[in-house]
Order: structure tokens, then C-alpha cells, then sequence
């Protein structure tokens, strides 16, 4: 095999020979449809995974503590915010700026 880019330039002329004369071995081939099956089911699992995401971003929206949804996706509350929490920013943010502030204490006179 070549090492360098110069290799490959001085060995062009070879390497489309090989390439217009090579012929697959029909013994060779295999069957696709199980990568096809792997495929479609990443896909699914993407999907899922997406459709998770929006119902944590709406459950946080609807303020809704993290404890809460950790049980529903079956992990702890806080497992649930490492891995969720970021991608949920956007919605928890627009959730408490719609929350008033906290009332302020009076302060002691002294």
C-alpha cells in the first residue's frame, strides 16, 4: 500500500487498472435485510428517544419535580436531571420566568 500522497500520484495509473478490472466474487455477497433491521430499529429508538425528551421538557414546563419524572422514566430524580436537564434548559427557563420572584423578607430593624 502507499504511504505517501506522492506514492499514490505516481501509482494512479495502476490503481484504475485494478479498479476497472476488479469483478466481485458473486460467492462474496451476503444477506442485508438484518442491517436493514438494525437500521429502521436506531431509527425507532431515536425517535423514542426524542419523544422522551419533549414529554420531560413538558413535564418540567408544567413544573413538575425531577423526582417525579426520574420515577416515570425509571431512575432517580437526579439520574433524570443529569441526563435530561440540558436539553430541557430552553423549557425550564421559559417555565420560571413565568413564576413571580420570591417575596422579599422584611428586614429586622436593630
Amino acid at each position: 500500500m502507499p504511504r505517501s500522497l506522492q506514492e499514490i500520484i505516481d501509482n494512479q495509473w495502476e490503481y484504475a487498472r485494478r479498479f476497472e478490472e476488479f469483478e466481485p466474487d458473486p460467492d462474496g455477497w451476503r444477506d442485508a435485510t438484518p442491517l436493514r433491521a438494525i437500521l429502521e430499529a436506531v431509527a425507532a429508538r431515536a425517535a423514542a428517544e426524542q419523544a422522551i425528551v419533549d414529554a420531560v421538557a413538558a413535564a418540567r414546563e408544567a413544573d413538575l419535580s425531577w423526582g417525579l419524572i426520574g420515577g416515570y422514566l425509571g431512575t432517580s430524580g437526579e439520574a433524570a436531571r443529569q441526563r435530561y436537564g440540558a436539553v430541557t434548559k430552553g423549557a425550564e427557563k421559559q417555565a420560571t420566568s413565568k413564576k413571580k420572584p420570591p417575596a422579599k423578607r422584611p428586614s429586622k430593624a436593630s
